[in-house]
């Protein structure tokens, strides 16, 4: 396993010598289970873990794009930044005409900053927020400023009658998210958007700036597994008095924001900032480059297995965590503005990455795909060697131990853990063959922990990306650590939970 220092030679006020409050001593809270392979994985993959003051949360997060011109347009806070696709792309030699992979687009950081160097990009995304925050980002050279400063202004003059009865539309979980004003504006400036003769770009970047502006313009905010209710809402004020009633204790005192905002003051808050940062990019002379942008609304799963053999330079992407958090909740507001309806974002909910206890299983239907493109063997190849990684049939062993002694709160995260590496490991092995010789790999992700057992997410990975012929390079560890729970610590007391970037590549 080669030594790779992507950040360049570390001064020696910012080595990290240390590594021992990195390692895990124990992954089994009491040892009570078996933890052999695990460890086993932690020796062989430590001469390549390195921990770093050269980039951290920010960097692997939303936080660094927060004050990027083009990259804030979207406040996605599982994106990661533009500067560590930038020090990833040098790394790996990407240079214009090369083709580099995002397959968890997101927002669409990897793809823009790819864009802007000309070089290609493809990848993918369910939610279709990413959609319309690639296409937005993507057109950034192509707007007439005369047209988005018009919109801007009608948009300003735009008065809702006092009678107007429209409402925007909502799903169970977003009934009452928004003040009366708010609920009945978002759908009096979608109408007159969609009959406006405004060009197709300049509407999307409307959309974009909408959507951008729901969260604080409502009595919700984004929480994880689930959207947090402020306790001036219809919702929680009907729920409390159903308590009441029937002597409940009451729900608490709860504000997601100090002030609920006025949709459209939001709303021209960002059609400014676009604005702005169009105009900054437009007059700086950036060329409008003809490096394209293949994305595609549909999980990976089921359309990297048509990816040529040899075709990608690289690849830069940050997954879904094993984390239980379930974005079709989170990101309720956003998919329910652009028309996803109940039914629909239950079968997306399915169809993402197996992330949330609700997942089911997804092997059947990968076996049938693969039968229906001619690749059953690679599909029994793949598989087998998934089953046979002796780390992973440990931590499978582990959670169903945990389950027996009732240390889960809940069951399905057992199928969650299995779901969520056996997809990983497909996407792992379809980007060997997808990827030409010399390509690097490099994947943001979370260690994780349930019932006491600590799962090496970044060494199980790369255990899984060197079965199918990666050569681990190195694992880069941010120096901040992520956070045991609560009722973990409680329980099994703390241990290191690293927060990875790993680097492989195929030689």
């Amino acid at each position: 396993m080669e030594q790779l220092t992507l950040f360049g030679t570390l001064g020696i006020e910012e080595e990290i010598a240390d590594k021992a409050n990195y390692i895990v001593d124990s992954f089994s809270a009491d040892s009570f289970c078996p933890e052999a392979a695990r460890q086993a994985l932690e020796e062989k993959y430590k001469p390549i873990l390195e921990v770093t003051r050269k980039f951290d949360r920010r960097s692997v997060s939303y936080q660094l794009s927060k004050k990027d011109a083009l990259h804030s347009w979207l406040k996605y806070k599982e994106g990661f930044s533009a500067d560590l696709v930038n020090i990833l792309l040098d790394d790996m030699g990407a240079v214009p005409g090369d083709t580099v992979m995002d397959p968890f687009m997101g927002s669409g950081t990897t793809a823009l900053v790819c864009q802007m160097r000309g070089i290609n990009s493809i990848g993918y995304d369910i939610m279709p927020i990413s959609g319309v925050s690639i296409s937005a980002k993507a057109n950034v050279m192509r707007y007439d400023i005369s047209e988005l400063q018009k919109l801007i202004g009608e948009f300003s003059d735009l008065q809702m009658p006092e009678d107007y009865s429209g409402r925007t539309p909502y799903i169970t979980i977003t009934d009452t998210a928004y003040p009366d004003f708010n609920e009945r504006f978002i759908q009096y400036a979608t109408d007159w958007i969609s009959s406006s003769s405004y060009s197709p770009e300049a509407k999307n970047l409307f959309t974009l700036c909408m959507i951008n502006s729901l969260e604080r313009c409502s009595y919700t905010s984004k929480s994880g597994q689930y959207l947090s209710w402020d306790s001036r809402s219809k919702k929680v004020i009907e729920a409390n008095k159903e308590r009441a009633a029937s002597g409940r204790k009451l729900l608490p005192e709860h504000h997601c924001r100090e002030t609920v905002e006025n949709i459209k003051d939001a709303v021209i808050d960002e059609l400014k900032h676009v604005l702005s940062d169009i105009k900054m990019i437009q007059s700086n002379g950036h060329t409008d480059s003809q490096a394209t942008i293949q994305y595609k609304q549909n999980s990976v799963l089921f359309e990297l297995p048509q990816i040529p053999d040899g075709l990608l330079k690289g690849v830069i992407t940050s997954p879904p965590y094993c984390n239980r958090y379930d974005y079709t909740r989170t990101y309720a507001l956003e998919l329910v503005y652009l028309g996803i309806g109940e039914k629909t974002i239950k079968e997306m909910r399915q169809a993402l990455l197996s992330c949330t206890v609700e997942s089911k299983p997804k092997i059947e239907a990968l076996r049938e795909y693969y039968a229906s493109i001619g690749a059953s063997d690679r599909f029994d190849y793949i598989y087998s060697t998934i089953k046979s990684n002796p780390a992973f049939q440990e931590i499978l062993k582990a959670m169903d131990m945990r389950k027996e002694n009732g240390d889960l709160n809940n069951n399905g995260v057992i199928r969650m853990v299995e779901g969520y590496f056996t997809e990983l490991a497909f996407i792992y092995a379809e980007l060997y063959r997808a990827c030409k010789k010399g390509a690097m790999v490099a994947f943001v992700n979370d260690n994780v922990r349930y019932g006491g057992e600590v799962i090496p997410v970044d060494y199980l990975s790369t255990s899984f990306a060197e079965q199918f012929g990666f050569t681990p390079v190195k694992v880069y560890c941010l120096k901040q650590q992520k956070g045991n729970s609560s009722q973990q610590m409680k329980k099994y007391g703390r241990v290191a939970l690293r927060k990875s970037v790993t680097i492989w590549r195929k030689d």
